[in-house]
């Protein structure tokens, strides 16, 4: 059983923020531990790897960095070493708990690694509690390893039960009963905030904001694909959440312990984007000062998330579609293939089907690819679900302040607009409105900015 660490002041007028730097490339992971933190009255700011990291570090020094047990783009052992000796101060650790030397310890390392251990501790929890409903006592199990490097058991592939069934819904955060029974249902709208391995195909899943029978038949499809290691290819419009269903199919697989890494194949020239992808030796081409691990290596053991896959060059194409074949890759400037295992994931805002008919895109690739398709709507075709949207999303603005809410006209207001940004134009039009409310406790239509120009 956790207990939280005692405080280090002894009063409130003391208290002052202590500031810790989160690297980690699984966006997951940097969110709960944030929330852990945040209760303990640390603030909190998140990179994706250790470049990020030092960067945030020599704009402004934290108290603590806790690294995850990988970097995307560094050399774990390397980043320490070198962290360590340009910021002494700092204290660091790993996700594992691991400190490497005690040069660095800080005076609040108990709350950094009570923090850790009650992330780490929820996410066996969950799992231990998909085996206990899932397997039987003849079943085979297999063995994961979390980042607490604890054993948990899980079913096999096989073994998950994909049929409908009635709700069920288990949240990682909730507390089981004392006879350790399993929680009640939560509701749909509790259940949004508290995150959890849902098992009932009839009920949305937390990422994804909408009662809507698109989105519901959105949640259904992603349970029956996540368990197993099916390519899946998410097509729908700009701004319609593609990556929020990945990081669901990640979340629910077999493979959430190990990292979910992205890349958006449209945001990288196509000069840089192979060895990105597949990772480079030392002095593969000008500017390649050392060997550095792709992002498709940096992924083993768990998922690849192709962004904008669409948007990738036809000459790299081909060099993607060996790998989906054969499980191996080789990094510019070397001649050495590396196995590597991922569950690939794409994404595409393009008609990929049409665009492979018309050879502008590799026919073989995308039928590797789109083994299961997923298809997000905008945010048009499931209106009915914008108060939800609103609701949901205020509540994320408000996490720092008090959360607002939206009048009549404001709300009329956003039903006539036609959203060709879908959801994640809604979030930032929210997000302008909370800040041109400034103190008051409500948006009005005044402050809902569509950022149009007007003549």
């Amino acid at each position: 059983m956790l207990s939280i660490p005692t405080p280090l002041v002894a009063s409130n007028s003391r208290i002052r923020p202590r500031t810790a730097l989160i690297a980690s490339s699984d966006r997951s992971f940097r969110q709960r531990l944030s929330e852990t933190l945040g209760s303990l009255r640390w603030q909190v700011r998140e990179v994706e790897g250790g470049a990020q990291a030092w960067s945030e570090a020599e704009r402004q020094a934290p108290e603590a960095v806790i690294v995850d047990a990988w970097l995307p783009d560094l050399e774990l052992s390397e980043f320490l070493s070198d962290f360590r000796g340009r910021f002494p101060d700092v204290d660091v650790v790993t996700a594992a708990g691991s400190v490497n030397g005690e040069s660095s310890r800080g005076p609040y390392r108990q709350e950094l690694l009570y923090a850790l251990r009650s992330v780490q501790e929820n996410d066996a929890a969950s799992w231990s509690t998909v085996a206990a409903g899932r397997a039987e006592a003849s079943s085979p199990a297999r063995v994961v390893t979390s980042r607490a490097q604890s054993p948990i058991k899980f079913p096999p592939v096989s073994e998950y039960d994909v049929s409908p069934r009635p709700p069920a819904i288990a949240s990682i955060n909730a507390p089981t009963t004392s006879q350790g029974a399993a929680p009640e249902a939560i509701p749909i709208r509790s259940q949004a905030r508290a995150g959890g391995h849902a098992q009932c195909s009839g009920e949305r899943l937390p990422e994804l904001v909408g009662d809507a029978p698109c989105m519901l038949e959105i949640s259904r499809r992603v349970r029956l694909v996540a368990p197993r290691l099916t390519p899946v290819l998410i097509e729908g419009p700009t701004g319609s959440g593609k990556e929020l269903v990945a990081e669901a199919v990640h979340r629910l697989s077999a493979r959430s312990q190990k990292p979910l890494i992205a890349i958006n194949c449209a945001a990288i020239p196509e000069a840089l984007l192979e060895a990105e992808l597949f990772g480079h030796t030392r002095g593969a081409f000008t500017g390649a000062v050392q060997r550095r691990v792709g992002r498709i290596e940096a992924a083993d053991g768990g998922t690849l998330f192709l962004d904008e896959i669409g948007e990738m060059p036809l000459s790299l194409q081909s060099k993607l579609l060996r790998f989906v074949e054969c499980g191996e890759l080789q990094r510019v400037g070397d001649n050495e293939l590396v196995k590597v295992d991922v569950r690939i994931v794409a994404a595409t805002h393009r008609p990929l089907a049409e665009q492979a008919h018309n050879g502008k895109f590799r026919a073989d690739l995308y039928y590797r690819l789109a083994v299961f398709l997923i298809r997000t709507p905008s945010l048009a075709d499931h209106a009915e679900d914008l108060p939800l949207l609103v609701e949901h999303f205020l509540e994320k603005a408000g996490r720092d302040s008090p959360v607002k809410r939206l009048d009549q006209g404001a709300m009329a207001k956003l039903r006539v607009h036609d959203w060709p940004g879908n959801v994640r134009e809604l979030e930032h039009v929210l997000e302008r409105g909370v800040i041109l409310a400034g103190d008051s406790p409500a948006l009005t239509a005044q402050e809902i900015d569509f950022g149009l120009a007007v003549n």
